[in-house]
């Protein structure tokens, strides 16, 4: 038996001027993924199913978008290893919406390249929250 190793988790949150239900939807198309996270895909394009291709200055990466909207849930995962990838949660915050993305890195990781990405999450929430509120 494997003994259980898990990665490092890193959080980050942002509230949102917009109920879950718009928040939800924009993250739900993965055609917007260029829009909040440039970094990540300059172009995006169906595949099938629900699994999409990412054009990223690494080459182009398969990702499967999974959602249960009703579950406030879009999460972008690797289509060949659905652990890795950006975990997102919506919920309700008052008259508006928090919108939590989890990240999870193998617990070797430099802490500097964990920081750096990090920075890189608070910058695309922050673009979420600007496209979802105009």
């Amino acid at each position: 038996m494997t003994p259980f190793q898990p990665g490092r988790a890193e959080t980050r949150s942002i509230s949102v001027a917009a109920s879950p239900e718009q928040v939800v939807a924009y993250l739900a198309d993965p055609r917007h993924i260029p829009d909040w996270a440039p970094g990540f895909a300059s172009a995006v394009d169906h595949d099938h199913g629900d699994v999409w291709r990412v054009e990223t200055g690494a080459g182009a990466q398969r990702v499967a978008v999974k959602v249960s909207a009703d579950h406030g849930v879009v999460d972008v995962v690797s289509a060949d290893n659905p652990t890795l990838g950006l975990f997102t949660r919506v919920v309700p915050n008052l008259t508006g919406a928090e919108v939590i993305f989890s990240l999870f890195f193998p617990p070797d990781t430099d802490p500097a390249a964990v920081d750096a990405q990090m920075d890189v999450v608070d910058q695309e929430l922050r673009a979420v929250r600007e496209r979802v509120e105009a």
